[in-house]
C-alpha cells in the first residue's frame, strides 16, 4: 500500500430490510479501514459503479435460481464497477494503474482476487460503458429471438438500461418497426427522438395496454424483449403474430413490487395462444451463453465508434448520492443506465 493511499475507505451498507421497497433511508454510508491485500488479491480505486435493478431482490432475500448472495442488514452492497489497479500481484499480468471491471462496487476502495478482475483494454471509446448491461440485449435478440429482416420488435421497459439499448440493437439487427413502453410521457419522447423507437405504448395514461399495442404494430409483433412481464407480457401475447419469439430479459412488474420482496413475478397468460400460434417464449440468463459477453464487446465499440448506436446513462457524482440514486432508480426518474463517478 503506497504513502498516497487512504487508510480508511467508504461503502455504501444495507442498514435495516425494508419491509416494502428500499429508500435512501434504508442505506448508510460507513467509513472502513482499507485493508492490506493478501496473495492472489488486487487493491483497486474504484472510479465507476452502476446502479442496477437485482439488488432489490438481493435485498428481499429471496434469490432461489440467482447466482449472487442475498444481502442482510450489515452488509456492504456490491456489483459492477469499473475501476483502478492501485496494487497488485508481484507475479500477476495487472499492474498499478490498470483498468479493471469487478463485482465490488458501492465502495471507494476495494480489495478483489486477481481472477475476480477483468482487465479493459480498448475495445470501447469510454470506461463507463463497459457497464452498460446491453449485452443481455444483445444476447436474447440474438440467441433467442433470432431477428429477421423487417421484423417488428416490442421492447418493455424501453427507457431503462437494457431497454435503451435494446431498441438501438434491434434495428440494427434487421427490425423494421420498433416500438418500445415506458410509464412516462417524457421518457416516451426521448425514445424516439433519441434512440430510434418508432412508436411508444404509454403505461397508466388510461388507455389499455393492448389497445395501444394493436394500434402500434396494427399487423402484430414479431418479436418481444421483455424486462417488465405482467400486464406487458400479457398484452404482448395479444399482438403477437403466427410463430412469435420471445424473449424474457426481466420481471420489473414484480420485482418493483411493494407487495413482493423481488424474487417472483407471476402473471396470468393465455396457453392455447402460445400454442395456436406457434410463440417461443424462453427467459435469457447470460451464464447460459458465455460467448456473448465478448462478441457484444467487440460489436457495441463498433457501433459506438460509427454512431450507430448510443449509450443513454444519467452519471451521479459521489458515494454520498448513490444510495438516493438508486431510489430514484425504482422510482424510474432516471433514462438509461444510472452510473456512480467516484
Amino acid at each position: 500500500m503506497t504513502a498516497a493511499t487512504p487508510r480508511t475507505t467508504r461503502e455504501v451498507r444495507l442498514a435495516t430490510i425494508p419491509a416494502e421497497l428500499p429508500t435512501e433511508r434504508h442505506f448508510t454510508v460507513t467509513e472502513t479501514p482499507l485493508p492490506e491485500p493478501g496473495p492472489g488479491q488486487v487493491l483497486v480505486r474504484n472510479r465507476h459503479f452502476l446502479v442496477f435493478p437485482g439488488l432489490r431482490t438481493l435485498i428481499g432475500g429471496e434469490v432461489d435460481g440467482v447466482q449472487l448472495p442475498s444481502l442482510r442488514a450489515g452488509d456492504a452492497l456490491f456489483g459492477p464497477a469499473v475501476a483502478e489497479v492501485v496494487s497488485a500481484p508481484g507475479d500477476g499480468p495487472l499492474r498499478p494503474g490498470a483498468l479493471v471491471s469487478h463485482m465490488l462496487g458501492w465502495r471507494e476502495y476495494a480489495l478483489v482476487d486477481a481472477d475476480g478482475c477483468t482487465a479493459l483494454g480498448d475495445a470501447l471509446p469510454d470506461p463507463v460503458a463497459y457497464l452498460s448491461p446491453g449485452s443481455a440485449a444483445y444476447g436474447a435478440l440474438t440467441r433467442l429471438a433470432g431477428i429477421r429482416e423487417g421484423d417488428t420488435v416490442f421492447v418493455t421497459g424501453a427507457a431503462g438500461a437494457v431497454g435503451s439499448l435494446a431498441g438501438q440493437i434491434a434495428r440494427i439487427l434487421g427490425a423494421g418497426r420498433v416500438i418500445g413502453s415506458t410509464g412516462s410521457r417524457a421518457k416516451a419522447e426521448r425514445l424516439v427522438s433519441e434512440v430510434g423507437y418508432d412508436a411508444v405504448v404509454l403505461r397508466g395514461c388510461g388507455q389499455p395496454l393492448a389497445d395501444q399495442l394493436a394500434e402500434a404494430a396494427p399487423e402484430g409483433i414479431d418479436v418481444l424483449l421483455d424486462n417488465v412481464a405482467g400486464e406487458q407480457l400479457v398484452a404482448a401475447l395479444d399482438a403477437a403474430r403466427q410463430g412469435a419469439r420471445f424473449a424474457l430479459v426481466g420481471t420489473l412488474s414484480g420485482q418493483m413490487s411493494p407487495q413482493r420482496t423481488g424474487g417472483n413475478s407471476p402473471v396470468e397468460i393465455d396457453a392455447f395462444r402460445l400454442v395456436v400460434k406457434g410463440i417461443s417464449l424462453r427467459g435469457y440468463t447470460g451464464a447460459d451463453h458465455p460467448d456473448v459477453e465478448k462478441e457484444w464487446t467487440a460489436r457495441f465499440g463498433d457501433w459506438l465508434r460509427s454512431g450507430d448506436i448510443t449509450f443513454p446513462h444519467t452519471r451521479v457524482p459521489g458515494i454520498d448520492r448513490a444510495a438516493r440514486a438508486f431510489q430514484e432508480m425504482i422510482e424510474g426518474k432516471h433514462f438509461g443506465a444510472v452510473v456512480v463517478d467516484l
